[in-house]
């Protein structure tokens, strides 16, 4: 089952997340620099908090795709965009390897801001690290 995690270390003034969800399952409240609480039972996963947030805190994991491996949604603002297949490593905050992964999807509509989404399948003991990508170089 999808759901949203939120990764969100700054006190800002910033409630897009909020605004983007559909079900109310974000809430930042009436002070808009307290940090952002997902409500889980109202979640869909739908995603329209990942490209919303523009600090790129919000993701959407899966835990459920395989047995050995999750996929998690993040944003991508990078030319070239990573293409269906493609392996990579799959990165930490820090920018740093944690394992390997596989692009499964390439999510680009209107509705997303002009954002495009990359859905990354890694090992589930890595999932929550992930939050971005880098392109192993052949050769």
């Amino acid at each position: 089952m999808k759901k949203v995690f939120i990764d969100c270390p700054e006190l800002i003034p910033c409630n897009p997340c909020e605004s983007a969800c559909s079900f109310g399952a974000i809430i930042i409240g009436k002070n808009i620099i307290d940090l952002p609480q997902v409500d889980l039972l109202k979640c869909t996963g739908c995603g329209k908090c990942v490209a919303a947030c523009p600090g790129q805190a919000c993701f959407v994991v899966d835990e459920d795709y395989q047995d050995d491996l999750a996929t998690i949604d993040f944003p991508y603002e990078y030319l070239p965009e990573p293409v269906v297949g493609l392996q990579v490593y799959a990165r930490d905050n820090e920018g740093r390897d944690i394992c390997k992964g596989e692009v499964i999807k390439v999510i680009k509509n209107k509705n997303n801001q002009q954002t495009t989404i990359i859905r990354l399948a890694v090992p589930k003991k890595n999932v929550y690290q992930v939050r971005g990508i880098g392109i192993i170089e052949e050769g």
